[in-house]
């Protein structure tokens, strides 16, 4: 496969194109290709991350001057969770150009947003590795810092489980609590799925790459479910 087409259409030409091949390559197509002498995209994936929130806070931080930093914090959360970056890796097209095995090809479900939110990470790194922070840069304030305009209009940063706590007291007189019902994948990227109760009655479950960012998740499914509107 050629990414030639996918230069083109973010506006980056990699001076090493292996970087960028790495960048779309999932473990489970190394487990199933042993021989090929390639390499996953967790490292890139890590190190875009980094990247990521960096360029982001800057942005933010000037952005918005008066903004105090539990705000700053929102904002930033919301920007570069993974249903966010799901999304614009959608828009990209990126999943015509993943490289996975032949049974995790067949997902289309939450697991494929998860990966695809990791590989536009490693694409970061990627770029960051081959253009330097400049690149990097621009490619996130192209793509991705532009979308806090529409998180702070629609109210997609505001705290759902400092939210719905709030509501779930006045409402029901109970006190949220939050259970880890499962967390899959090896240690330095894990994923959780954490569940939101008010007494023993199970309201809702969330998913995340930390157990905040779940818990957050499991808050907002649980204010739609309960039509507790915030």
């Amino acid at each position: 496969m050629t990414f030639e087409s996918f230069e083109k259409k973010i506006g980056v030409t990699f001076r090493d194109k292996s970087l960028l091949r790495t960048a779309f390559t999932h473990r489970s197509y190394i487990n199933e290709n042993k021989g090929s002498g390639m390499e996953h995209n967790e490292r890139l994936e890590f190190l875009g991350d980094a990247v990521l929130e960096l360029v982001s806070t800057v942005y933010l931080f000037n952005k918005y001057p008066r903004k105090n930093e539990g705000d700053l914090t929102s904002y930033r959360s919301a920007l570069v969770n993974a249903a966010t970056l799901s999304e614009i890796a959608t828009e990209l097209d990126m999943d015509s150009y993943l490289l996975l095995s032949k049974g995790e090809s067949k997902d289309k479900g939450r697991a494929r947003q998860i990966i695809l939110a990791n590989t536009i990470e490693a694409l970061i790194g990627a770029i960051y590795l081959d253009q330097g922070y400049e690149g990097a840069e621009i490619f996130i304030n192209k793509y991705i810092t532009p979308l806090i305009d529409d998180i702070a209009k629609t109210g997609k940063w505001m705290d759902s489980k400092s939210s719905f706590q709030e509501k779930a007291q006045d409402k029901v007189g109970f006190t949220p609590s939050y259970k880890v019902v499962r967390e899959t994948g090896p240690d330095h990227d894990k994923f959780f799925t954490i569940a939101v109760f008010l007494g023993d009655e199970k309201i809702a479950e969330g998913e995340g790459k930390s157990k905040q960012e779940a818990e957050q998740n499991a808050a907002k499914n649980a204010l739609t479910v309960k039509k507790w509107i915030y």
